[in-house]
Parts: structure tokens; C-alpha cells; sequence
């Protein structure tokens, strides 16, 4: 067992050194490539520093998102003890079994907009049946009742990361150039408000919100349940691995390390809603060029995504009051990015098309 340990604390080492920043000169390129294309400067808004960002991440002015991919990991959590979900546990099985078989808003935003969806049972209590394209990689039933004790040990924290840094290697080795990622599992927000609070400071107040439907009173038994978490695990909580050991949780790590994998494997990579932003801002804890390879997809009405944002330095693509999870946020914000591609890397120039510039002077090719 000591072996098992030590190689996933070493692969997660390992790739963490290998994560660089987004190529400084190859952004100065693309940021001087923009002017010349036959638009008014800066008439494509956001999408010029999309595509600019994306061309420093694969360290070409040439680069390509027309692969993109999706994973959603899937894991349970020991708070539910404690009455954080108006929904039973059992539902994180039931929704891992309706990505299966294709009936979930992730699978019909995939679908919609031809992009592979993955899921992954990393951390599910419920027995899965065998079904189709499940990547089975679980390496606990569930976590613990962070109230009472760490919600995972070391061993498995190090294990579920390293999942995810495999999953990320995976696709990049399948030549997926746009990643992505979402999670499935009930009592995730709960995980997901402690972790927020752990980094930024903010009160568990500001850091908790309604999740899957929380009514006044599950909303209370979610504060209680974080705030004492975090009292017991209070001399832990300066590091990011104790913060993820302790109150975070199995598809949580396993997300964590699915950027480290991206950031790594120089590819850009869609964060989600709170859940899956969670586990980014616990990335650029362990690494700060991390936030170089990661877009937000869109912006959760869940309280703590703002502060969650702030650590990841990005702006959301989209804002449309949206709170499932799932990856739906990242697959909405795919083509957007795929559309900053192509026009940065498909448009003419001035010079090329012979129209004429900002300066009155007509170019020809």
C-alpha cells in the first residue's frame, strides 16, 4: 500500500513541475495579429482574448479546438449525513446511470454541439451495473463525514487526483484540443462552500448557497455543517492538499487533478459552476500558472463562485443564472471558443484581402 501512495503523491509532483506558464511570446504574436485582421480593432470583444489566450496555451498562432471533450466525474459525500440535500444519495448512482444512457441536459448540450462526453465513476457508493462507456476508476465508496473526520485520507485524495491527471493525459493523447469538465455528486455543494471558505476567507454565510433546491431549513443544516468543519479542521486549513483531504472530496480531487493534467498537456481547459470551480481554485493554489490554461464557462448563481473566481483569475464567458452542474456550463461555452478560433485563425488580413485599414490606405496581397 505504501508503493500505491507514493506513486500517486510523485505523479501529482511530477505534474505539477511540468505546468508552465502559457507561452508569453506567442500571446505578444496573436496580440499583434488581431489589428491586422479586416475588423475594427477590438470589435470582437472578449473572443480577441480568447483567441489570444488559446494561442499562448498551444504556442501557436495556427492552433485548433475542433476536438473537444468533456469529462464528468462522478463521487459521493459522508456530509450527507448531516442533511445537506433535499435529495437521498442514491440520486448520484441514478444520474451516473442517466448520463449512461443519454438522458441528461450534459448529454443533450454534448450532442447538440458534437462534443465527447466522458463520465467517470471515481468515488459512487451505489453499485453501478455494467453499462457502456462508464470509465470505472472508483477508489473509494464515497468520502467521510468531513464533520467528524477528514473527508478523505491521503492515500485517496493522492489516488482520486491522479485520476484525473490520467483522464486529462488521456485525451490529450486521443488529440483532444479543448478540454473540459463537470461533476456529478450529491452533497457536492456542501464540499464545495467549505472548500470556498477555507481559501478566500469569506464567512461560511457568504460561502454557502442553495445547491440542488435547498429549503430554509436543509439551507441552515448546510451552514451548521460547514462551520463546524471547519472548526475541526481549522490548524489544517493554510495548505491546498489538507483543504481537499479534509473537506473537499473524491470528484472534487479528481477535478483538481484533471487541471493539473490540462495545464500540464499545454491545453485549455472549461471550469463549470461552483463545484468543478472549486476544484480549479484548488489547482492554482497548488500551481498560480494553472489559471493561465483555465476559462470559466459561465458564472453559477451559487454565492461562492465569485470568490472562487477571484482565485482563478477569469471572467465568465456566459452569465445565464444557471446552477446545475454537470459540465452544462463548459459544453454552452465550447463553441464560443471553437468561434474565436476560427476567425483568429481563418480570417484575411488587410494586407490579404486587400481592404482597407484603419488608415485609410488600401493593402494588397
Amino acid at each position: 500500500m505504501e508503493k500505491v501512495i507514493s506513486d500517486d503523491a510523485a505523479r501529482i509532483a511530477q505534474t505539477l513541475e511540468r505546468i508552465i506558464p502559457a507561452d508569453a511570446a506567442v500571446l505578444q504574436a496573436a496580440q499583434e495579429r488581431q489589428p491586422q485582421l479586416t475588423k475594427p480593432v477590438g470589435s470582437l470583444g472578449r473572443l480577441e482574448e480568447v483567441a489570444n489566450r488559446c494561442a499562448a496555451i498551444c504556442g501557436t498562432l495556427t492552433f485548433d479546438l475542433s476536438k473537444p471533450r468533456i469529462v464528468v466525474f462522478a463521487g459521493d459525500h459522508g456530509v450527507c449525513a448531516e442533511g445537506v440535500s433535499p435529495y437521498p444519495q442514491i440520486v448520484t448512482t441514478q444520474m451516473v446511470l442517466n448520463y449512461l444512457h443519454g438522458g441528461a441536459a450534459i448529454n443533450c448540450l454534448a450532442r447538440s454541439f458534437g462534443v465527447e462526453l466522458q463520465i467517470v465513476d471515481v468515488g459512487v457508493i451505489g453499485p453501478i451495473p455494467e453499462v457502456d462507456g462508464l470509465v470505472r476508476r472508483n477508489v473509494a465508496k464515497g468520502s467521510r463525514n468531513f464533520c467528524q473526520e477528514a473527508a478523505m485520507s491521503s492515500a485517496e485524495m493522492y489516488a482520486a487526483m491522479s485520476v484525473g491527471v490520467a483522464l486529462a493525459e488521456e485525451a490529450i493523447a486521443a488529440g483532444c484540443n479543448l478540454l473540459g469538465f463537470g461533476e456529478m455528486g450529491i452533497g457536492n455543494t456542501t464540499a464545495a462552500s467549505a472548500i470556498t471558505a477555507a481559501l478566500t476567507g469569506c464567512s461560511v454565510a457568504q460561502s454557502v448557497g442553495r445547491g440542488a433546491g435547498a429549503d430554509d431549513e436543509c439551507l441552515k443544516r448546510k451552514i451548521s455543517a460547514v462551520e463546524r468543519a471547519l472548526a475541526l479542521h481549522q490548524p489544517y486549513l493554510e495548505d491546498p492538499f489538507e483543504i481537499l483531504q479534509r473537506v473537499g472530496g473524491l470528484e472534487i480531487a479528481a477535478m483538481c487533478g484533471f487541471c493539473l493534467g490540462a495545464a500540464a498537456g499545454h491545453r485549455p481547459v472549461i471550469t463549470d459552476g461552483v463545484i468543478a470551480t472549486s476544484a480549479a481554485a484548488l489547482a492554482v493554489r497548488m500551481n498560480y500558472d494553472v489559471k493561465d490554461y483555465l476559462f470559466a464557462g459561465h458564472s453559477s448563481v451559487e454565492p461562492a463562485h465569485n470568490f472562487l473566481m477571484e482565485i482563478i483569475g477569469q471572467r465568465p464567458l456566459l452569465s445565464l443564472e444557471m446552477r446545475l452542474g454537470e459540465g452544462t456550463g463548459a459544453a454552452l461555452a465550447i463553441p464560443i471558443m471553437q468561434g474565436a478560433a476560427a476567425m483568429f485563425t481563418g480570417m484575411a488580413t488587410f494586407e490579404s484581402a486587400g481592404v482597407t485599414g484603419a488608415e485609410g490606405e488600401v493593402e494588397h496581397a
